[in-house]
């Protein structure tokens, strides 16, 4: 009898990608993409379209593809879009935002200081797809937390809301909230105090509010495949958030038979963002931005929607301070299209790509990761840390096409210079890090895989770690 094998699949925004692995070894035995096909504004298309080319083409590779089980994450139609709503800007408001990004989701907006009108014209502006309510630690002020609940109910605001402030208040959220028939979801408060940030809880909620609500209400898809699987029975989370799975589960292992590979940064290079995705062992001597805000965490996701390959160009070059790649970088945001291959000049076309990818990797970096400065202080000079200490990372992996497409020179042009001993500002960023790229894709795949299957996850990462060079 053979091996048990699935299909992974992740639904992009651009690209639908889709991998057979071997459950028993961890192998991957085929692999395949195509255009993401979303319906058009008459309705005409479905998602499904673009996952039967994939599967195709699976099964050209090995015929067992045909009758494997079928696991799926997505971002496709837009992602999933969360507006966070909280007490003050820089405290729970702050804190909402970096779960929601550690969710998976694209935060389009954050509100702050009580819901009122205006507040609910933005609100509404944004068009989220998830209202992450917080505010307030555990037996803190609820008067904010409350009163933007009955302002939800009063409306009432449509739903879906995951409900992650003040412990002691959710018994009157979720009353309000019930009464007005709005979805919602309880979860553990993100800030049960000051300098703490809890985001498991809230990350699960939002997870289950995504599976219930959102991929169904998108209406990519209505049909099923040739074995009557529907595009909401195959998708189990958002492409982020699976991917910081495979990301957590490469850094810290399975279980002590199966250990990790130790502080791991991942930074992917898209069209229109390039996200980060860390997991980092915080040393507990040196809290960082705890002791200001909101505590820093060990698993951390950013997204720079300034900075892209394509649609962000402008802005990555702009915001580089590269005028010389202003003329490449606006080709690009009107023709995202655009392939150095096609165009008039392909070998300098091929030169901008890397320019502004190694532009977009170390601003996205620097972001991520922070700065140390020293200060004086009453007891004296101090070393004074903001953001995500990089520096001792083991294993710095590289996604997106300008990576997975070009070779190993290309890759060092693009990653290197965010890495070093020594940065102008202080910059927190990898010294002497491991680099590989996931030409392959695997790390959705082994989010997908994580739950279920743990020991074939691992071994799908560690097929990664092992052609760090």
């Amino acid at each position: 009898m053979s091996a048990p094998r699935a299909v992974c699949v992740d639904f992009g925004s651009t690209f639908t990608k889709a991998a057979l692995v071997d459950l028993a070894t961890g192998d991957l035995l085929a692999t395949a993409s195509h255009p993401t096909t979303l319906p058009d504004a008459a309705g005409h298309g479905d998602v499904l379209d673009g996952y039967d080319a994939c599967v195709a083409a699976l099964v050209e590779q090995d015929p067992r593809a045909g009758d494997a089980d079928v696991l799926a994450c997505s971002s496709a139609g837009g992602g999933l879009r969360i507006a966070v709503v909280g007490n003050e800007e820089l405290v729970t408001a702050e804190a909402g935002r970096r779960v929601a990004l550690s969710s998976g989701g694209k935060v389009v907006l954050v509100l702050s200081g009580g819901l009122d009108a205006d507040r609910l014209a933005a609100l509404r502006a944004a068009e989220p797809d998830v209202v992450l309510l917080v505010g307030g630690t555990d037996g803190g002020n609820a008067e904010v937390l409350e009163g933007d609940a009955a302002f939800l109910a009063a409306v009432p605001w449509p739903g879906p809301v995951v409900v992650a402030g003040n412990v002691e208040s959710q018994p009157v959220v979720a009353g309000l909230l019930a009464a007005s028939g709005t979805p919602h979801v309880l979860a553990d408060n993100v800030v049960p105090r000051i300098g703490v940030l809890a985001p498991d809880s809230a990350r699960r909620a939002i997870r289950e509010i995504f599976l219930s609500h959102v991929i169904g209400g998108k209406h990519l898809s209505s049909r099923t495949d040739s074995r009557g699987r529907s595009f909401t029975d195959m998708v189990r989370g958002a492409t982020p958030d699976v991917v910081l799975t495979g990301v957590e589960l490469l850094a810290r292992g399975a279980d002590d038979e199966h250990p990790g590979a130790g502080d791991v940064v991942v930074v992917d290079v898209g069209g229109a963002t390039t996200d980060v995705h860390s997991v980092v062992e915080l040393d507990p001597e040196d809290s960082g931005l705890a002791r200001e805000v909101v505590a820093t965490t060990p698993v951390t996701r950013t997204v720079e929607g300034d900075l892209g390959m394509r649609w962000s160009a402008v802005s990555t070059v702009e915001a580089a301070g590269r005028a010389d790649l202003a003329d490449a970088a606006a080709r690009r945001r009107a023709r995202p299209d655009l392939l150095p291959d096609d165009a008039p000049d392909p070998a300098a076309e091929r030169e901008a790509d890397l320019e502004i990818a190694a532009a977009a990797v170390r601003i996205a970096l620097e972001r991520h990761a922070g700065r140390s400065k020293v200060v004086v202080s009453p007891e004296g000079r101090v070393v004074e840390r903001s953001g995500k200490d990089l520096r001792e990372v083991d294993l710095l992996v590289g996604s997106g096409g300008v990576l997975r497409h070009n070779g190993p020179d290309a890759v060092r042009r693009v990653l290197a210079p965010s890495t070093g001993d020594a940065f102008e500002g202080g910059w927190q960023l990898p010294r002497d890090p491991a680099v590989v790229v996931d030409r392959d894709y695997v790390l959705a795949a082994a989010g997908l895989l994580a739950e279920e299957h743990p020991v074939t996850a691992h071994r799908l990462v560690r097929h990664l770690a092992d052609r760090r060079r």
